[in-house]
C-alpha cells in the first residue's frame, strides 16, 4: 500500500488576537478537603474506691537471753549422795576449762549397795552387795590440720551371784570381781574437704581380769582376757562422690586357768585365741543438694581361729529427703561378723560363769527399712522394720554345774529375728521434751523354741520439764513383755515346748522419777525415785530386782 500527500495549501483568514491583561491572585492555595474531621468526645472519669480490709496476725514475743557471751566454766565439779538400804554415791570431775588448742580432764565414779532383796512371795535372797568404780583419763589436742584424742580406764565391779532364796548363804561364796584396764586412741586428720585424702587411726586395748573362784580346788584359776582392736580409714572427696576404705584387725585372747602357767589342748581350762581381718571399702553419693544419699559397699572378714573362715557381707543404704525433711524414706542391708568377749557377755550379764565358751557371732544380712520425719516444727517420728539373721547368737541359761544353780553359761543358736518398731518425739522449746518409742519382735531358733530372755514388746518412754530453769523434773521407764527362760525339769508354771521347758519370767515394768533444783549456777540438789511401782520384776532367772529405791544428794560446782 502507498499513500501520497498533496502539495502544501495556503490558507487565508481573519481574526482577532487580542491578549487580556493579567492580574495577580492574593490568596494562598490550599487544599479543598471534602471530608470534614468528626469531633471527639470526652468522657468524665468515673471516681470508685475500694474498701481496704487490715488484719493483724498475732507473733509470737521474741525471746532474747541476758547472759555473758561466753558463760563461766568452772573446773571441778562433785556429786555426792545416798540411797534408801545404805547405797552411798560419789563423782568427782576434773576439766580443763576453754583452750583452742587442747582439753585434758579426770573423772572418778563410785556407786555400792548394802541392801537386802526379796522376791514377790518375800523370801529373802543371799546377799546381793555390790560396788562399782570407775577412773578416766583422757585428754584431747585440736591442731588446723589433725584431732588427737586418748583416754585411760579403769573399772572394778563387784557384784554377788545372789539368785539363791536362802539368806544364810555365807556371802565370800558367791562374791565376784571382774576388773578391767585399758586405753583407747585416735588420731584423725583435718586436710580439707574436696580433693583431699583424710585418714583416721583408732586403737584401743583392754585388759580384764576375774576373782579366783571360792572352792579350794580351784583357788588359783581365774579368767583373763586381752582384747586389742586396730582400724584405720581413709576417705577421698571428690564433687558429689565420697570414697572411702577401712581396714582393721581384731584380737582376743581369753584364758581360764592358773595364772603364768601354759595350757595345752588337753589340759584341764580354757585357752581361747581369736583374730578377725577387716576389710570394708565404699563409695557414698550425694545428690540433689544432699536430699539423694546412695551408701554403696562391701564388708570383708577373715575369721583367724582352728580353720580360717572368710565372709563377705553386703553393705547398702539409700534415703532420699522428700518436701524439706518432712518425710524421708529410707532402705538399707548389712552384716557384719561380731566378735564375742568375756567382757562384752559379761556387760550384757554379770551373772556368767567366767569360764566361758567364745565364739564369733556371724550376721549374713540385715535387711531394714522405713520413713522418718517430721510432723511439726516440734514433732518428729520415726516408724522402720528389719529382718535379720545371725549364727552363734549367744544366750544365757542356767549352769547346772553349779552348786547353786546361781550362774548363766553361754549357748550358741542361728536365730531369725524379725522386728517392727515406732517411735515420736516432741519438743517445746527448752522446757519439755518427750520421746516414745515401741517395738514388736518375733524370733525363730533352729534348735530352742523360744529366744532366752529377749522380750517380744517393747516400750520406753522419756521425758524432761523445765520450770522457771529452778527445777528440772525427769521421768524415763520401760515395759517388756514375753520373756522366757530355759528350766531343766517340770513344776509349777513351766511351759513344755518340744521336749524343753521353760518359764515365764514375767514383764518388767520399770519407771524412775527425778527432781532438780537448782540453788545457783553451782549448786543443785537432786531427789531420785528409781522403780517407784516398786515392781519386783526378774532381771535374769531367780534374780530379782531390788524394789522402789530412794536417793538424794547435791552437786557442786567450783
Amino acid at each position: 500500500m502507498s499513500y501520497s500527500q498533496p502539495p502544501d495549501v495556503t490558507i487565508d483568514g481573519r481574526g482577532s488576537r487580542v491578549v487580556e491583561p493579567s492580574f495577580r491572585i492574593t490568596t494562598l492555595p490550599g487544599i479543598i478537603d471534602s471530608v470534614k474531621p468528626s469531633k471527639v468526645p470526652s468522657y468524665p472519669l468515673l471516681v470508685f474506691q475500694q474498701p481496704t480490709n487490715i488484719t493483724l496476725d498475732q507473733i509470737k514475743a521474741a525471746e532474747i537471753e541476758t547472759s555473758d557471751k561466753l558463760k563461766q566454766l568452772y573446773p571441778f565439779y562433785a556429786k555426792v549422795g545416798m540411797g534408801s538400804g545404805i547405797m552411798p554415791l560419789g563423782q568427782l570431775v576434773y576439766n580443763s576449762t576453754r583452750s583452742k588448742g587442747y582439753h585434758y580432764g579426770v573423772t572418778l565414779d563410785h556407786i555400792s549397795s548394802f541392801a537386802r532383796i526379796k522376791n514377790r512371795d518375800g523370801i529373802v535372797y543371799a546377799p546381793a552387795n555390790y560396788d562399782r568404780t570407775m577412773a578416766s583419763i583422757h585428754g584431747k589436742v585440736v591442731n588446723n590440720t589433725y584431732n588427737l584424742r586418748g583416754q585411760i580406764d579403769y573399772i572394778n565391779n563387784g557384784f554377788h551371784y545372789y539368785g539363791i532364796p536362802n539368806d544364810t548363804i555365807d556371802k565370800d561364796q558367791i562374791s565376784q570381781r571382774i576388773q578391767s584396764v585399758g586405753g583407747s586412741f585416735n588420731y584423725t586428720s583435718d586436710f580439707g574437704d574436696m580433693e583431699i585424702m583424710n585418714y583416721s587411726v583408732d586403737l584401743d586395748y583392754k585388759y580384764s581380769f576375774s576373782k579366783s573362784p571360792f572352792e579350794d580346788s580351784l583357788s588359783e584359776w581365774k579368767a583373763q582376757e586381752h582384747n586389742l582392736n586396730f582400724k584405720t580409714k581413709g576417705w577421698y572427696k571428690y564433687r558429689s562422690e565420697t570414697f572411702y576404705a577401712t581396714i582393721g584387725a581384731r584380737y582376743n585372747h581369753y584364758k581360764f586357768g592358773i595364772e603364768n602357767e601354759i595350757l595345752l589342748p588337753s589340759a584341764i581350762g580354757r585357752l581361747i585365741p581369736n583374730t578377725i581381718i577387716d576389710l570394708k571399702p565404699g563409695v557414698l553419693t550425694q545428690l540433689m543438694d544432699n536430699k539423694f544419699k546412695v551408701d554403696v559397699g562391701f564388708a570383708l572378714a577373715l575369721d583367724i581361729a582352728e580353720e580360717n573362715k572368710f565372709y563377705i557381707y553386703p553393705q547398702a543404704e539409700i534415703k532420699y529427703s522428700l518436701f524439706n525433711d518432712i518425710f524421708i524414706p529410707f532402705a538399707g542391708i548389712g552384716g557384719g561378723l561380731k566378735q564375742n568377749t568375756l567382757g562384752g557377755l559379761s556387760s550384757m550379764n554379770q551373772f556368767i560363769n567366767t569360764s566361758v565358751s567364745l565364739h564369733n557371732e556371724n550376721n549374713p544380712y540385715d535387711i531394714y527399712g522405713g520413713v522418718k520425719g517430721t510432723l511439726s516444727k516440734r514433732m518428729g517420728f520415726n516408724v522402720n522394720a528389719s529382718f535379720k539373721k545371725i549364727t552363734n547368737k549367744a544366750f544365757f541359761r542356767i549352769d547346772t554345774l553349779e552348786v547353786y544353780n546361781n550362774t548363766f553359761e553361754v549357748i550358741y543358736d542361728s536365730l531369725n529375728q524379725t522386728s517392727i518398731e515406732a517411735s515420736i518425739f516432741y519438743q517445746l522449746d527448752e522446757k519439755l521434751k518427750i520421746d516414745g518409742l515401741a517395738r514388736y519382735n518375733s524370733y525363730e531358733l533352729m534348735n530352742y523354741a523360744f529366744a532366752p530372755n529377749l522380750p517380744i514388746l517393747e516400750f520406753q518412754l522419756r521425758g524432761t520439764y523445765n520450770l522457771f530453769d529452778k527445777f528440772i523434773l525427769n521421768l524415763n521407764g520401760r515395759i517388756e513383755t514375753g520373756r522366757k527362760a530355759i528350766v531343766y525339769e517340770p513344776g509349777d508354771d513351766v511351759i513344755e515346748e518340744d521336749e524343753q521347758y521353760y518359764i515365764n519370767l514375767g514383764p518388767i515394768v520399770d519407771f524412775n522419777f527425778g527432781v532438780e533444783y537448782k540453788y545457783n549456777k553451782r549448786i543443785t540438789a537432786f531427789l531420785q525415785f528409781n522403780n517407784m511401782f516398786s515392781q519386783r520384776y526378774y532381771s535374769w532367772y531367780n534374780y530379782p530386782v531390788q524394789p522402789i529405791q530412794v536417793m538424794g544428794g547435791v552437786s557442786v560446782r567450783f
